[in-house]
This record gives structure tokens, C-alpha cells and sequence, in this order.
């Protein structure tokens, strides 16, 4: 069977006949076998594709429920791998070849170890549960009923961790120490917490207690009794066996089968069948090409010293950046108000759903990216959104906003992951999956570039905001695979985003080492971004060879309405459009 880089293209003709047809409904029936067994899995996921009957769990983490796992998806892999590809339909290829990723990634993570590396510099398995009410309608008694079920099951899924977190240790799988130093901060919140009403499990549904007083109360009862013990232990358990272990080295090739590891990586956060060294040439070869963009770009800003010293006077100069947290939100909020406005020239879809503006919750905020997108859960009353990070505002530049405004929400990543929840055209394993980050972080990266053609870079600055952003996502391509593969140190990588962007000194920080601690997923943005423009491109050149306009509204719509897959089969689909 083939590897995620290497995922079978859809053939050029629909196979005729019975067989076909046969072939066709076995794969089907496998596709939605495997996806009510996800749904029973994964209670979120379900919750997220709006299936009501998990709210009230989570997954089990423990060992005997991760082995039947991985043997899951060793026979799934088998099933997939028997069928006949060639006799499927152009379009039963497609979602072939996106579940035969989403299966080899998943099996990857098990066999490989990723899943016992839960905890990195980007996230963890309990940073977000206080968030956990976005996932879930909460606009009835007994919805909230499900929610508190939820909250109630955070301490056998803490003590599944632990168990994993131990195993870890033993097989000796474990993040560099680097990135692990404070990453148990933000458990401290709800672990000194006395009272159920004073964590943010409780505040977070004020709207719901004052509708249901009661519930309230049971609330507070429960979190007191159950999640803020379960916080505790789990705290206690980092501090003392688990945080201290932390590995001196930093490379992913140093783990237990860590070049197989890193190379399943690869495979799986670009689609693509290329080496370590291919992937550092190809980052190489943009940093040369984007800094030039850039340092004629600084000349239009009027400075003609070094890079190095316009990217100093930048960081020194305070109009760059905002003076309190309130006019960071209302500029993000103004720059998505000014990309709604040309949207409809560009796009001929726009989803149903809204998207706010948010600061990055207090207790993420100090290790966190400078924004993020957050999807809500279908059929409820919430909206998605758009966290912009206010902790260290020196570090937040103004120049760089739109730029994160366009990849975060509008045409980014709401764009894209709005209109395929509303898709019901598209299987349920492809609407709610985010796993092809190659695309989908292709596809926002790439938002950002089409920013110039809609006219919402203003300035030479929020020009070059945006070129540094690119040239950020190129260096990842270095950084990550010399961390990972050719010996690259701490210092050495974030001497590369000091040297070719214009990221601050904490940004930088923080970059450096969640490349660190999440090995080949930096790898995404740039990787699809490549491939989605040098489409585009060759559309456009077909379409002048025969004398046609090229329609940009078009190719746009037709891009996100396939929904998200691995490259080499989006440039099957769309090398073989209207031929």
C-alpha cells in the first residue's frame, strides 16, 4: 500500500461494469465502518461533527484501549490496501486516497511513538479542556447535563495519561527538556482553585447558569469534587516523574526508531514522497528568493541601511505596535471587517458561519503563537474564532496583522474549514478532518499571498509584514529538518528567524521551539503553499495557450469545495479539470 506522500491519484476514466460497482460499494461500506468507529473512539470528534450521543465522554487513553487501536488500524490499513483501486470512480479515488492518509498517519503516531509525546511546546493533551465547552451545544438542561458527564470523565483521562506518560518514560520517548520547562503552568489555575465557581470550567457557562441555577450548584459540586483533584494529581505527577526527564538532545532521529519516526513525519505533514535534505534545499532556495522581495521592500519603506538594521529600527519604533490589548483587537477586528468587503470579487462560496475576535485564553498566552483559529461545533449557537495573542504586546507587530488575519480567519483557515463543515456533498471523514495540514496550512498560507491581489497590504510595511511572514514559513523548512535530521542547534535555529525575519525576540523563542517539540509539522505551510501556487500558475498558463480567460473566483471555489487531500492527488484533480 502506498505511504501518505504517495497516495494513489484518481485515473483518468470511470471504470465500467458490475465489478466496478462492487468494488465501489465495499469501499464505501469500509469508509463508513470506519468512521462510526471513529465517532465511538473519539467522543470530541464526534462532538465536533455534531453527533449528540458522545458529549458526555472523552477517549480513553489508557494502554489495553490504545493497542486495540493500533490493531484497528492495522486491519484497516490491510482492508484499504485489498481493494482495486484502478476499478473505484474518479471520485471514491479521491476519498481512498485522503482515508488511506488519515489511516497511515494515525497508525505512524501508534507505532511510532508520537502518541506517547503528548506534551510540546505548541500544546498538550489538557491545555485546552477548559475550553471544551466550544465543542459542544450547550443551549438546553440536557445538553449541559452531557457537558458536566464531559467534565466529570477529566479524571480517568488524566490517570490514562499518566499511565501513558509513564510508559513513555520507560521506552524512553520523551520531548527535549526544552520544551517541556513550564509547560505545566497552566494546569496551576484550576489545581489551586478551592471552589468549583472560581475555574474557568464553571465561568465559562455563566449564560447557562443563569438560565439553570441548579445545574449551576451541580456544577460547582462536581468541579470541586472531581476535575480540580484530578488537576492536582496530574500537576504532581509532571513535577515529579515525568518534566524532569526530559531529553538533552533535541533531534527527533535521536528517539527510538527516530529516522523512521521523522520520515513518517514528513510523509504524513506534506503528502508528499521527499527526503530531509530535499525539503532543506527546497526552504534554502525560497529564503533567498523571498529576501530579496524583502530588502526591496525595505527600500519602499525608506530605509536603505542593512536588513538587520531596518528589521532593529522596526522593533524599536512603538507606532509598529499596539499601546493596551483592546486596540490590538480592534485592529484585528478592523483588517476582517475590510476583508469582508472584497470577499465576493474572490470567492463565489462564503460560509454561514460568523467568526469573532478573541484574545488567546491568560493561561496559554505566554508560550503561544501570535494567533490561532478556533472552529465551533455544528448545529449549536456558537461562533468560530479568532484568537490573536495579547500577552507581550512589544512583540505583536502591527505591520505583521494582516498577514495573520487573512491565514487565521477570512480567506484562511475559516474560509476553508467553515464551508466544508456546511459540505454535506463531502464524506463525513473528510468535513471534520484537519489532518492534511500540507493543504489546509498550504491553503492559509496562501490567503496571505492573495492578500496582494485583494489589496490589503496598505503600506510598504504591511507589505513587508507579509514577506516576513513568508519568509518565516521558509525558514521553517530549514530549521526543521537540521533540528531534526542534520544536527542543527537551539541557537542555530532561532539565529535563522533573527537573521532573515522580522519576528520578535519572543516569537522567535517560542518558534524555535515548537518546531522543537513537534517534529515535521512546520513543514506544512510552506510545503502546500508551493504546490497550490505552482497550480494555479499552470491553470493560468493552460488557459492563455488556449486563449480563455482565466476566471481566479473560479479556481478558488473549485479548490475548496474538493476539500482537503493529499498534494500529488489535488494536482491529479485539478491537472485534470475540464479536459
Amino acid at each position: 500500500m502506498p505511504a501518505p506522500g504517495q497516495a494513489q491519484a484518481p485515473a483518468p476514466r470511470e471504470p465500467p461494469g458490475d465489478a466496478a460497482a462492487a468494488v465501489g460499494a465495499r469501499f464505501r461500506r469500509l469508509a463508513d465502518d470506519e468512521w462510526a468507529w471513529r465517532l465511538r473512539e473519539f467522543p470530541r470528534l464526534a462532538s465536533r461533527a455534531g453527533d449528540r450521543r458522545f458529549d458526555d465522554r472523552l477517549e480513553r487513553m489508557d494502554r489495553a484501549s490504545r493497542a486495540d487501536r493500533l490493531q484497528h488500524q492495522k486491519a484497516s490499513l490491510a482492508a484499504l490496501g485489498a481493494l482495486d483501486v484502478a476499478a473505484l470512480s474518479s471520485a471514491d479515488r479521491v476519498d481512498h486516497a485522503v482515508l488511506l492518509h488519515q489511516l497511515q498517519l494515525e497508525h505512524d503516531e501508534a507505532a511510532l511513538g508520537g502518541e506517547l509525546m503528548p506534551i510540546d511546546a505548541d500544546q498538550s493533551f489538557y491545555a485546552y479542556l477548559t475550553e471544551l465547552w466550544r465543542e459542544q451545544p450547550l443551549d438546553s438542561a440536557d445538553d449541559v447535563e452531557r457537558h458536566l458527564s464531559r467534565l466529570a470523565a477529566i479524571a480517568t483521562y488524566f490517570d490514562d495519561h499518566i499511565e501513558l506518560l509513564q510508559e513513555a518514560v520507560e521506552r524512553g520517548v520523551m520531548p527535549p527538556a526544552v520544551v517541556l520547562a513550564g509547560r505545566e503552568a497552566c494546569l496551576r489555575p484550576v489545581a489551586a482553585a478551592t471552589r468549583g465557581e472560581d475555574t474557568d470550567f464553571h465561568r465559562a457557562l455563566a449564560p447557562q447558569w443563569a438560565r439553570w441555577p441548579d445545574l449551576a450548584a451541580r456544577a460547582a459540586r462536581l468541579i470541586e469534587a472531581q476535575v480540580i483533584p484530578a488537576y492536582r494529581r496530574l500537576l504532581e505527577y509532571l513535577r515529579r516523574d515525568y518534566l524532569p526527564l526530559g531529553r538533552a538532545g533535541l533531534a527527533a532521529r535521536e528517539l527510538p526508531d527516530g529516522e523512521a519516526f521523522y520520515a513518517a513525519r514528513l510523509r504524513g505533514f506534506t503528502t508528499q514522497a521527499l527526503t530531509p535534505r530535499q525539503v532543506h534545499e527546497i526552504g534554502l532556495a525560497e529564503v533567498e528568493r523571498i529576501g530579496a522581495e524583502m530588502r526591496d521592500l525595505q527600500r519602499e519603506c525608506g530605509h536603505a541601511g542593512s536588513p538587520a538594521g531596518f528589521v532593529e529600527a522596526l522593533r524599536r519604533d512603538p507606532r509598529h505596535y499596539a499601546r493596551d490589548a483592546e486596540e490590538l483587537l480592534a485592529r484585528a477586528s478592523w483588517i476582517a471587517k475590510r476583508v469582508d468587503a472584497v470577499l465576493p470579487r474572490y470567492f463565489g462560496r462564503l460560509p454561514r458561519q460568523p467568526f469573532g475576535v478573541q484574545p488567546v485564553p491568560e493561561a496559554l498566552a505566554a508560550h503561544y503563537t501570535s494567533g490561532r483559529y478556533v472552529g465551533a461545533a455544528p448545529g449549536g449557537r456558537q461562533s468560530a474564532i479568532y484568537w490573536v495573542n495579547t500577552h507581550a504586546l512589544e512583540s505583536r507587530a502591527l505591520f505583521s496583522l494582516p498577514a495573520l488575519t487573512l491565514h487565521e480567519a477570512m480567506p484562511g483557515h475559516h474560509l476553508q474549514f467553515a464551508l466544508m463543515a456546511e459540505d454535506e456533498s463531502l464524506a463525513p471523514f473528510r468535513r471534520f478532518d484537519h489532518s492534511l495540514s500540507a493543504h489546509t496550512e498550504g491553503w492559509a498560507l496562501y490567503a496571505e499571498f492573495l492578500g496582494l491581489e485583494m489589496g490589503l497590504y496598505r503600506t510598504p510595511f504591511e507589505a513587508y509584514g507579509r514577506a516576513s511572514y513568508e519568509m518565516w514559513r521558509a525558514c521553517r523548512l530549514v530549521v526543521d529538518t537540521g533540528v531534526h535530521m542534520f544536527g542543527w542547534s537551539r541557537e542555530q535555529a532561532q539565529r535563522m528567524l533573527r537573521e532573515h525575519t522580522a519576528l520578535s525576540a519572543h516569537e522567535i523563542v517560542n518558534e524555535v521551539d515548537r518546531y522543537i517539540g513537534w517534529p515535521g509539522q512546520a513543514l506544512s505551510y510552506k510545503m502546500g503553499e508551493i504546490r497550490l501556487r505552482a497550480l494555479r500558475r499552470g491553470l493560468e498558463s493552460r488557459a492563455a495557450a488556449a486563449g480563455q480567460d482565466f476566471d481566479l473566483r473560479d479556481f478558488h471555489d473549485k479548490v475548496l469545495s474538493l476539500g482537503p487531500m493529499p498534494l500529488p492527488v489535488l494536482q491529479q484533480v485539478l491537472g485534470d479539470a475540464d479536459r
